[in-house]
């Protein structure tokens, strides 16, 4: 048996896709023999293919890949020079065990149906000598721009995997509203569900009886306001479920601007993009101490911030502690 175990940037896909993600030579056929069958279990247990995964879980497939079948082969980006220089002007961080980058809103994570570009398929431009492929360890949704986090090994992959399962990871995003909530600091706890979608998911709220929701929690803070048409947030969520943020937002009477799937509204003065940023992040460094990054605002943001009279602070230098 093969063990793998999920990264946040797993979480929350279903176990079959996940799977036929990360096995090589695994085909729908196999897989749903071996989940009949019971082969694979999940935390355990016989596994379900339509079963939601959670950042930690541990899956257990057989070591067999069938005759004639073809390993699927990662899709790496081809990088011309002007790819190169735009990734190498993503780096806001790097040292021998992690990078961490300021991915541009539009930019997806990870591949898919009808995506040619992708940040995944384009970490061997990072390797440098070393002889091990650079590692995702969490992910942002496509259009959200901000802090990405990679680790230069499986061993760092597996420490900074175990910081963003537990509490052991801040992070903080500044995002600009519609409208004003009530109250200007609080925290929104309200657990969410994962709808499909056919190509797309949401998430919505939920009761905390539904087996289906997952606990979901965002401290918020209101940093400046414009009357109560348009404000700018601090959001610091505490735990990481999909499109948190945006259906928190929302929830609060306040969607993200931009946001067409959650309620942001379009208007003139600002450009039509989410106005999501992950701003800083402040995590254990796998070999000793802290690291915190933050990420400068995308133009798009500092725009909407300029026309709104809102001061655009910088992002302050990488700070490491403690080591």
């Amino acid at each position: 048996m093969t063990e793998y175990q999920v990264t946040e940037a797993g979480a929350e896909m279903r176990l079959d896709r996940y799977l036929r993600r990360e096995v090589p030579g695994l085909t729908q056929s196999v897989l749903q023999k071996l989940l009949r069958t019971g082969k694979i279990r999940l935390n355990g247990n016989k596994a379900e293919a339509n079963a939601r995964l959670n950042t930690g879980d541990m899956l257990n497939v057989p070591e067999m890949a069938p005759p004639a079948e073809v390993p699927k082969q990662r899709h790496v980006v081809k990088m011309d020079e002007a790819r190169t220089r735009e990734l190498e002007r993503m780096v806001l961080y790097s040292d021998a065990s992690v990078i961490v980058l300021n991915k541009p809103a539009g930019l997806p994570v990870q591949g898919g149906s009808g995506i040619a570009v992708h940040v995944d398929g384009m970490l061997d431009a990072l390797r440098g000598e070393n002889p091990e492929r650079p590692k995702l360890v969490h992910r942002l949704d496509r259009d959200t721009s901000g802090l990405l986090v990679i680790a230069r090994s499986g061993r760092v992959a597996s420490k900074l995997s175990a910081a963003f399962r537990g509490r052991d990871v801040e992070k903080t995003y500044w995002a600009l509203l519609a409208g004003l909530p009530d109250a200007l600091e609080g925290r929104i706890d309200l657990p969410l569900k994962r709808l499909d979608l056919g190509q797309t998911s949401r998430a919505e709220p939920s009761s905390r009886k539904d087996k289906e929701a997952q606990s979901a929690v965002t401290d918020y803070r209101i940093l400046d306001k414009a009357g109560r048409k348009f404000c700018l947030a601090e959001l610091r969520p505490q735990t990481g479920r999909m499109h948190q943020l945006r259906a928190h937002c929302l929830a609060l009477g306040t969607p993200i601007l931009g946001d067409e799937v959650y309620g942001g509204v379009y208007s003139e003065h600002f450009a039509q993009r989410l106005h999501l940023h992950a701003r800083r992040l402040s995590f254990p460094h796998p070999e000793g101490g802290s690291l915190t990054v933050e990420a400068p605002l995308p133009k798009h943001m500092l725009d909407g911030l300029h026309y709104l009279g809102f001061p655009a602070p910088e992002a302050a230098r990488p700070a490491r502690k403690g080591r």
